[in-house]
């Protein structure tokens, strides 16, 4: 059943200073633009990921562990997923469509997976084909070790560049003094494997004795946001701090994020555990927020249909129920505004191919942003 409310966003949200910029920088200089929702998928429980496939149909996956294909409003419960590991932040993740789809039929998800050593689960990367909704030819490329019970940090967006490479996070497990700066550990990391699963030959850390050779870059804590920048082909993630400290990164080959050795936030009893914001060898946010918004899905609007949003970044908020806009110029925010404020927390967020915005809310459904004329 579809359901349409008007909005007319003039909300802006109380700042913090972010890295490299002030509080005054921030300010509301537009007039507020005014848009509809429309619900044109319901009933969805957590809609973790979506992606759409060459009809315009959708695939959605369900945390719980359920993928979903909607076609002209009929939901079909997709076959033939791996065991899904379901505890905590756990679960079926997201989804993404090789770039080369229509030719190759190649699809590809994050889950929680109980495979390999150890008892509990850890984060992996598959790629599949859908045949007859069904999943066949099922390959493993990446199985996150060792397992752990611990329900938290398991990442996981997943991303294609501009030449082909999948990126995905993986979270620390909730293990931050161990695995995001030790380069043996999985977790805490950014990684760029092939589309098949090879390693490429010029990832940052190759040639280092015992390290993850699939990893990017360092430091994370648990991204749960990353998009492609539509303009400079650039990897941009958005990560979730502590109490304080949420950022946005664009990541660089080998570089270290800093976590948990420097950060904007603290424990969330209310006590610190490190009292430095900046190291040097370890690289600063473009933007971070304090108190966390706790971000998730993460997209850059290049669609003609928001004029006025092009180049913004939106980020989904769990804690507060939004979807944010930021509003960049010159490499700093320089405008937040509150979008779909109120309607649920906001898991995903994704340009879709006929350039309208679709945002995944839980206990709602997919929630379609059309621009009122």
């Amino acid at each position: 059943m579809k359901h349409f409310t008007s909005i007319c966003i003039a909300i802006m949200i109380t700042f913090t200073a972010c890295a490299q910029q002030t509080e005054s920088t921030i300010k509301a200089e537009a007039p507020p633009q005014k848009y509809e929702s429309e619900v044109v998928v319901s009933g969805l429980s957590i809609p973790w990921g979506f992606t759409f496939l060459p009809d315009n149909s959708m695939l959605i996956t369900e945390k719980a562990g359920e993928l979903i294909h909607v076609k002209d409003g009929k939901k079909t419960v997709i076959e033939g997923l791996p065991d899904i590991y379901v505890r905590g932040q756990g679960g079926l993740l997201d989804i993404e469509l090789h770039p080369d789809y229509k030719k190759n039929g190649w699809l590809y998800f994050s889950y929680a997976s109980a495979e390999g050593e150890g008892q509990g689960g850890n984060t992996a990367i598959m790629r599949a084909k859908l045949v007859d909704a069904k999943l066949t030819e099922k390959q493993l490329l990446y199985k996150a070790g060792p397992n752990t019970r611990r329900g938290q940090h398991f990442g996981s967006r997943i991303v294609f560049d501009n030449n082909g490479y999948l990126f995905f996070s993986i979270g620390d497990r909730g293990n931050r003094d161990v695995n995001p700066q030790d380069m043996t550990k999985d977790g805490g990391k950014i990684y760029r494997i092939h589309d098949d699963g090879r390693i490429p030959k010029d990832n940052p850390f190759v040639a280092s004795e015992g390290a993850k050779t699939a990893a990017y870059s360092y430091g994370h804590r648990n991204p749960q946001g990353m998009t492609k920048d539509p303009k400079t082909g650039a990897i941009w993630t958005n990560e979730h701090g502590p109490r304080g400290g949420d950022e946005i990164n664009i990541i660089k080959p080998g570089k270290n994020y800093g976590w948990p050795i420097i950060s904007y936030g603290i424990n969330y009893s209310g006590t610190t555990f490190t009292d430095i914001t900046a190291k040097e060898g370890m690289e600063q946010p473009l933007f971070y927020w304090v108190p966390s918004i706790a971000p998730s899905g993460m997209a850059i609007v290049d669609s003609n249909k928001y004029p006025a949003w092009k180049g913004n970044v939106l980020v989904g908020s769990l804690k507060f129920q939004y979807l944010e806009r930021l509003e960049l110029k010159k490499g700093k925010v320089v405008k937040r505004e509150k979008v779909l404020e109120g309607m649920g927390r906001v898991r995903s967020v994704k340009q879709g191919p006929d350039g309208f915005i679709y945002v995944g809310i839980e206990n709602v459904g997919i929630v379609k942003i059309i621009p009122s004329k």
